[in-house]
């Protein structure tokens, strides 16, 4: 009696759980288009510093623009970096960022923190703060140089981290996080911009002395 074999089809792996979020490709995404939102609020905080007296309605109004954002962008780099260490599988596939990029980003992250910190700090003293000022400027030039090296890493891998994958779930929700962490700033610069005022009347002192 004759028997026919079925032809065994090769072994294909498991295939990972899609997760609603994206995973860590979805969290990649995140972090890279918060991080181009950063950069391009960031630039125009820049420009008020060019001439902080008669711009400093906007610098406050900016600098509290962007903790939102900020924040988004220390937790999803958090995330990554919590679901790595705890040896969570894709994350670890993934791999850590370059050492330089991991010995870079404690500075990043402190630095950030202080600046923003000494900022909201400044907003509650007013023009009294003394040693805040100091800090806040020292900060801010550190800063710089941290984030600018740190922007220039990731700038070659941005084309791929922004272009629409459909393969990637969550699309939506990384939108909408994004969107609510910059509408939740734009309510907090609105509602904290009138602590800017004795420091429009310091700036307006020293423009009248000079």
């Amino acid at each position: 009696m004759l028997t026919t074999e079925q032809p065994r089809r090769p072994h294909q792996p498991p295939r990972p759980p899609v997760r609603a979020g994206g995973g860590v490709a979805g969290n990649e995404r995140l972090t890279a288009a918060t991080g181009v939102v950063l950069v391009v609020l960031l630039a125009a905080l820049g420009v008020t510093i060019l001439s902080i007296g008669p711009l400093i309605w906007w610098h406050v109004l900016l600098g509290m623009l962007l903790v939102p954002p900020v924040l988004l962008k220390l937790g999803s780099t958090g995330w990554r970096f919590l679901h790595y260490y705890r040896g969570t599988a894709e994350y670890v596939r993934r791999g850590p960022p370059p050492l330089p990029l991991r010995l870079l980003a404690p500075l990043v992250v402190a630095t950030t923190l202080a600046v923003f910190a000494t900022g909201v700090a400044l907003l509650v003293v007013g023009p009294g703060g003394g040693i805040l000022v100091g800090l806040h400027k020292a900060s801010f030039v550190v800063w710089f140089v941290a984030t600018a090296a740190h922007v220039l890493a990731h700038l070659r891998s941005l084309p791929r981290l922004l272009g629409a994958d459909r393969r990637i779930s969550g699309t939506a929700r990384r939108s909408l996080l994004l969107a609510g962490t910059l509408v939740a700033g734009t309510v907090l610069a609105a509602v904290s911009v009138r602590y800017g005022q004795p420091w429009v009347h310091w700036f307006a002192g020293r423009g009248r002395e000079g």
